[in-house]
């Protein structure tokens, strides 16, 4: 229910006017004309005076529809919230949701809600993170990495996905958010830290152009070396498709559809969009990091979100614990 009603949210904060709005552009024709007729009979199943439009009543009946579990069980909503949803589809405020009105409601919010599109999306799952050199488990929050592979695995042999992601940090040698290469790199003078007393884990401001704050590391996860695999005991499926991040030597990306600057994106997006994605289930290393970022991304975009709290270590405890309420707070 509270994914449902994020969706309305998204829809209402988001999204053009209903009547610009067509259907999805990668689904077949065939699975237009089955998607409109069922569409079609839905309407008319609780259109009950056949009048040709939904009333708030009739509209509350769907909801009640919708929001059940596999036993019956009816979720109401709440009168308030009920008619803040029938008023996002009622794009014309006549107190009725027309035909031409359901179509924007069908393809937005019903079809995402009885045939979700799951996305598993494991980030950085990689050897350097969880025995290497940027071993998670010597910062301050002593996290093993090693313990996302097993109940990731479990995930992969039990759910079936519609469609499994794995993030690679994938750096080149001279990358700017090695620690290593700082002296390769203009200092802005508003740093906090200068190149000479800089510190792993230190954040300082390279001059740019624009300045950039950048967080310092370990050498890490360097393209074609063992530590940018994937761990040896994580379960890679079949079809299963590699997204590669922070290939810019200039710039570093946290999150997986963007490098941090937002200059440039991955393939995620695109992925996602090709086979209609509505659902992203997020998890991996680093939780307060890179999965973090990923997740408040994806909820930005507009995709119901679900961090996965028991796949993920992190780096810092205070961190992990904000990237945790912003995802909330954001109906993660």
């Amino acid at each position: 229910l509270k994914g449902a009603y994020k969706t309305v949210s998204d829809i209402f904060y988001r999204t053009t006017p209903c009547r610009s709005v067509t259907p999805p552009v990668y689904i077949k024709k065939s699975s237009l004309n089955y998607n409109r007729r069922t569409m079609d009979a839905c309407f008319s199943a609780f259109d009950k005076n056949s009048d040709g439009y939904l009333d708030l009543e009739e509209f509350k009946l769907l909801t009640r529809a919708l929001f059940r579990n596999d036993r019956g069980k009816i979720y109401n909503l709440e009168e308030d919230k009920l008619r803040e949803i029938f008023n996002v589809f009622d794009c014309n405020a006549d107190g009725y949701i027309d035909r031409e009105e359901f179509v924007f409601c069908w393809n937005h919010w019903i079809k995402i809600i009885v045939r979700p599109i799951a996305a598993f999306l494991i980030v950085d799952v990689q050897n350097d993170f969880i025995s290497g050199t940027l071993n998670i488990s010597n910062c301050s929050a002593q996290q093993n990495g090693l313990e996302v592979v097993e109940p990731i695995n479990h995930l992969l042999d039990t759910v079936q996905f519609d469609v499994v992601f794995y993030s690679l940090d994938w750096h080149p040698s001279n990358h700017v958010s090695f620690i290593d290469n700082i002296g390769q790199r203009e200092i802005h003078p508003s740093s906090p830290v200068t190149a000479e007393n800089a510190q792993t884990y230190d954040t300082v401001i390279f001059a740019g152009p624009p300045p950039m704050k950048q967080r310092l590391w370990p050498r890490h996860c360097v393209q074609d070396t063992w530590g940018s695999e994937l761990h040896k005991d994580l379960k890679v499926v079949e079809n299963s498709i590699k997204v590669y991040k922070g290939t810019n030597p200039d710039v570093d990306s946290y999150s997986v559809f963007w490098d941090n600057k937002k200059m440039t994106d991955t393939t995620l997006c695109a992925q996602l969009r090709m086979r209609n994605a509505t659902d992203i289930y997020i998890c991996g290393l680093a939780y307060d990091v890179c999965v973090g970022a990923t997740a408040v991304d994806a909820l930005a975009i507009g995709y119901r979100t679900i961090l996965l709290d028991d796949c993920s270590r992190g780096v810092d405890l205070l961190d992990i614990e904000k990237t945790k309420n912003t995802v909330i707070k954001n109906n993660g």
